[in-house]
């Protein structure tokens, strides 16, 4: 009798730790989608960028930039492309990601105002893309890989079912130290962001403002990032979006970072 009872608990157990290795599955496949709907979408694609940052004491710049991307492999290597078209101060600054799931990502910034292309360090990729709230590493995509995901359950945000998915770095970080999504169950888009840090302290938070479909892909047209700890919001509004325009890799060159190729940078 002690046999059968001992065996029954070894076979609860060998179930239990089954629905916590498929739970912990299901979590890093839906950030996986999550991360192809966010960043992937189409093979490539060219939009004009609006980004507005108000400061913490309500002061508003706006920046207007052109953004290329190309999907090299559906998941893996991509690259995208800027260019600021507004204020001034910023015209003609472009900035160039060459991403690599396998290592880390190549950066370059190019300043106009005193010719120089310049590298940025993997160390850099958490700093402020160009005054605004979202870094270097939201711009391009933070791989879902590097990250151990653990669903957290299920909720809603504006009548939309989500997953809840709590996600910590596998390695040291400097961007958080975790991290909850709410991922639209129906488009796998990320709704909300929290970003906490070592202690615990919630520090900025990412909001899908608007979703449409564009060519037939749900696409997040507007996003937001608060910083909470220090005050401060930016907006991004997307339009005149294009998918699949057949964009060639060697557009993805510094040759480019000085002179714009003139058929998407209009």
């Amino acid at each position: 009798m002690k046999k059968v009872a001992y065996t029954l608990v070894l076979v609860l157990a060998g179930l239990g730790m089954f629905g916590m290795n498929a739970a912990a599955e299901d979590a890093a496949e839906i950030m996986k989608k999550s991360h192809l709907a966010y960043y992937y979408a189409g093979d490539d694609g060219v939009a004009d960028v609006s980004m507005k940052i108000v400061s913490k004491r309500g002061k508003e710049r706006v920046k207007e930039f052109i953004m290329l991307r190309l999907d090299e492999e559906e998941g893996g290597a991509q690259k995208y492309y800027t260019y600021f078209k507004k204020p001034s101060d910023v015209s003609r600054l472009t900035f160039m990601v060459h991403k690599s799931p396998e290592g880390n990502d190549m950066r370059w910034i190019y300043v106009p105002s005193v010719d120089l292309v310049k590298p940025i360090s993997a160390d850099d990729k958490n700093s402020s893309f160009v005054g605004s709230n979202f870094s270097y590493e939201d711009v391009s995509g933070r791989h879902w890989s590097e990250d151990t995901h653990t669903m957290a359950g299920d909720s809603t945000i504006d009548g939309k079912a989500v997953y809840v998915i709590e996600s910590v770095p596998v390695e040291a970080y400097g961007g958080f130290a975790r991290k909850v999504s709410y991922i639209c169950q129906e488009t796998h888009l990320p709704l909300v962001e929290n970003y906490y840090n070592k202690k615990g302290n919630l520090e900025r938070v990412f909001r899908a403002e608007n979703i449409e479909e564009v060519n037939g892909i749900m696409t997040m047209t507007s996003r937001s990032m608060e910083n909470v700890k220090k005050g401060g919001k930016t907006v991004i509004e997307f339009s005149n979006i294009e998918y699949n325009v057949g964009m060639k890799s060697d557009l993805f060159t510094e040759r480019y970072l000085k002179n714009p190729p003139r058929k998407y940078v209009r």
